[in-house]
């Protein structure tokens, strides 16, 4: 008996392996229930499926489109005050014992055409702030603001119908694609909760979808598994674009991919941004990824934004200390050169008992070489404006340099040679 498994193909224009066989192939997931695979869906079956899922039924009336006389270089969103805080129950009655801060306090807006871009330590809260923009997770307090709708006022039914605007772009994709369902009902799946009941339109609008993205329409048929992950990548992106939406959220888009593959996929969505007059929040931890695509950059550090700027004023004068650390940790690409790092002291607090006053004051090296001034511990400093478009969280923000952080770090011993001196 000869084996049917397919092997994952590369990210080339190639034609993937072939389909498996109808012994082989995964069941698809009906997109509505009670219609077979071919069937057109009534009108009648989406609304039985929308009720019994607990929603309302879309209004016939379409919604007016938020972005609508907003210039490129005007804010397209703008946040306020965002919070999101997730209760911890414990205890034989399941009472709230904690709160983590997630998401604590966040203000900031991003201009229409530009990739704003969210960067920080695993567990700071980048992707639960661009889940909460999007009202994926519900905020604790605050306002989104998407053209001229405040998000977190509108309806089930409004939001539904906001969802073709805003969209998002998940950072696995692997798990963020149903295994057993084709690629057309994966990016279908979307344009029918939109009210697109007509196949022929909607596959249509799945093939464009397909070859915007560099994949060939005929795909619409396999199964995730017969992908590899820059390809499946490529699909999540698909699912996204086949809405037409203005706004779009990249939660680590190669975080997951290859080195070769990683600078293909922001090459492609850079061109698509060009193409489709798109705006991104890019959420990554990676920040040679942030520098090449990003027009402005949010750090963020438990769950604060702590220094914002332009990308081009960020990388050459950071005027936060964590900032600095960051920045310091980038490799170099010449081992011949002599890497001085900022090591930071401790771990990342918890953010169920984040510190007082300054969150970072206690791994902060700033602090230790200014002799660890009260006021860090006794005073939350505010995001306050150092010249025009750059703001950081810091009582002595106008005190950082990388000259100050390269003498910390000589006293230090953190300066670490990649290759040392015959």
């Amino acid at each position: 008996m000869t084996d049917q498994a397919t092997t994952p193909t590369p990210d080339t224009d190639e034609t993937p392996v072939a389909a498996p066989t109808p012994a082989d192939a995964p069941t698809p997931i009906r997109a509505t229930p009670g219609v077979l695979e071919g069937e057109e869906p009534s009108v009648e079956a989406l609304e039985r499926d929308w009720q019994r899922d607990g929603g309302e039924v879309p209004s016939e009336e379409p919604l007016a489109d938020p972005a609508h006389g907003i210039v490129e270089g005007e804010a397209l969103l703008r946040v306020s005050g965002l919070k999101k805080h997730f209760p911890v129950y414990g205890g034989l009655l399941r009472r709230q014992v904690a709160t983590v801060y997630a998401v604590d306090g966040v203000d900031f807006e991003v201009r229409k055409g530009d990739v704003f871009s969210l960067v920080g330590e695993s567990g700071c809260g980048k992707t639960t702030l661009g889940r909460t923009v999007l009202r994926l997770v519900e905020p604790t307090a605050g306002t989104v603001h998407f053209g001229a709708l405040d998000v977190t006022r509108l309806k089930s039914s409004e939001l539904r119908r906001l969802r073709s605007k805003m969209q998002i772009v998940f950072q696995d994709p692997f798990g963020s694609l149903n295994p057993r369902m084709p690629v057309s009902d994966i990016i279908g799946e979307g344009l029918i909760a939109q009210g697109l009941t007509d196949r022929k339109a909607r596959d249509r609008r799945v093939g464009d979808a397909l070859e915007a993205v560099g994949l060939r329409r005929d795909y619409t048929r396999r199964y995730p598994h017969e992908f590899s992950g820059g390809q499946r990548q490529r699909i999540g992106v698909a699912r996204a674009l086949a809405l037409e939406p203005d706004f779009i959220v990249l939660d680590e888009p190669v975080s997951a991919l290859d080195v070769s593959i990683q600078s293909q996929v922001l090459n492609l969505l850079l061109d698509l941004r060009k193409d489709f007059d798109l705006t991104y929040l890019f959420i990554s931890h990676n920040l040679s990824v942030i520098e090449y695509v990003s027009d402005r950059v949010g750090v963020m550090y438990l769950g604060q934004i702590v220094e914002l700027a332009s990308s081009e004023e960020l990388y050459r004068s950071p005027r936060h200390p964590y900032t600095l650390a960051l920045l310091s940790a980038i490799p170099d690409p010449d081992p011949r050169r002599r890497h001085k790092r900022l090591v930071l002291k401790g771990d990342v607090p918890s953010p169920v008992n984040p510190p007082a006053g300054c969150h970072f004051h206690t791994r902060c090296w700033l602090r230790e070489q200014l002799g660890n001034p009260e006021q860090c511990v006794s005073a939350e400093p505010d995001l306050r404006e150092l010249m025009p478009g750059h703001k950081a969280k810091c009582h002595f923000a106008e005190q950082v340099s990388g000259a100050k952080a390269a003498e910390f770090a000589a006293e230090h011993s953190t300066v670490v040679p990649a290759v040392v001196d015959a």
